[in-house]
């Protein structure tokens, strides 16, 4: 069944309590996309932000760590309740087999990411290692960019890969994600639609989350 995570980061941070209960009463999943301002250009939120959530969050916290040095900080992920955590390949290299191994340590789901201009091929090393994959149709940063158009592409590649090797491994995509595109993207394989403006910027954030379901 398809799973709709809205991005905390679109919403109204001087209203957050009625965005995070438009997640708990419609969507699936919190997804919480953290930003240190060097492996990406731009600030997010962090630990305290994500912990107020926490407290009232019905829905499992899918924390998106764009940062480096990301296995510093995944006992710290672990405390304050993220149950989903996944950080970028670019970001990890020639750690990423001990954060995967680290992120799981902690009893949380381990998720590995690229963004667009990274090959697929890069992850299938680490397929049997992974809760999940979460693939950027963006590039990773900011909100509100374009859906970049090979990604249906790499999503086919991806999942064919995964079933070829017996696997049952949810591919996530983040970025551009609206009902205009959201059948599409599960028909080709994606499991978890990130969704950030086309929810919380909509006039009924509950009817965006509907059509995406409801792949209108």
């Amino acid at each position: 069944m398809l799973k709709i995570a809205p991005s905390i980061l679109a919403a109204d941070f001087l209203h957050l309590a009625d965005d995070v209960e438009i997640v708990n009463k419609y969507a699936d999943i919190f997804h919480l996309d953290i930003m240190d301002g060097t492996f990406v250009p731009n600030i997010s939120f962090g630990f305290p932000v994500v912990e107020a959530i926490s407290k009232v969050a019905e829905k499992p916290l899918d924390a998106h760590l764009m940062i480096v040095e990301p296995w510093k900080y995944v006992e710290r992920f672990a405390s304050v309740g993220v149950s989903m955590l996944s950080f970028h390949y670019e970001a990890a290299l020639d750690k990423t087999n001990e954060t995967l191994s680290l992120i799981r340590s902690f009893g949380m789901k381990a998720g590995l990411v690229i963004n667009p201009d990274v090959p697929v091929e890069t992850l299938f090393p680490y397929l049997g290692e992974l809760d999940y994959v979460l693939l950027m149709s963006v590039f990773a940063g900011f909100g509100g960019q374009k859906f970049i158009e090979s990604t249906y592409g790499r999503i086919a590649m991806l999942k064919e890969r995964i079933e070829s090797e017996g696997l049952d491994i949810p591919i996530e995509v983040d970025g551009g994600v609206s009902p205009a595109n959201a059948g599409a993207l599960e028909e080709v394989g994606a499991g978890i639609l990130v969704a950030g403006s086309s929810v919380f910027r909509a006039e009924d954030p509950e009817a965006a989350i509907k059509a995406m379901r409801q792949r209108i």
